[in-house]
């Protein structure tokens, strides 16, 4: 039982602080999309620029959250699962980067930490998580 709580206080904790990061974009894009790009030193100079951040980036990022959520009290190996995905796909956007135009600034290289520390942490709860459910399916 001690296996159980441990994870399930870990993953809510994962869980808990994607959506909190992922709702203060979304918000911060509804609001005010010009203060998301200034995070990465970019003027939005025409309201398609401001549409656009408003809905990538506020838009989308309420959608994900509402997937994400749906996940969470659904089928909790999901929700690690797409968190995983997430987060890992934002550092390998990063790396690609790197990789294409040179090296990152400080904001890049803190996110590309962050983004791969929550991907790997997000999967190594779920191999946790699938381990015990094994175990518990084993008797």
């Amino acid at each position: 039982m001690r296996t159980n709580r441990l994870l399930s206080i870990f993953s809510w904790l994962l869980i808990g602080i994607s959506v909190m990061g992922i709702l203060s974009v979304s918000v911060m894009a509804f609001g005010d999309p010009q203060a998301v790009m200034a995070l990465v030193g970019v003027k939005l100079d025409n309201t398609d620029a401001y549409s656009s951040i408003r809905g990538v980036y506020g838009g989308v990022g309420i959608a994900i959250l509402g997937v994400l959520l749906y996940l969470v009290f659904t089928d909790r190996k999901a929700a690690l699962g797409f968190i995983a995905l997430f987060w890992g796909m934002y550092a390998i956007s990063r790396l690609m980067t790197i990789s294409r135009e040179g090296p990152l600034g400080d904001f890049g290289s803190q996110w590309l930490v962050i983004e791969s520390t929550l991907s790997l942490v997000a999967l190594g709860l779920l191999a946790w998580r699938v381990r015990w459910e094994r175990q518990v399916a084993a008797g």
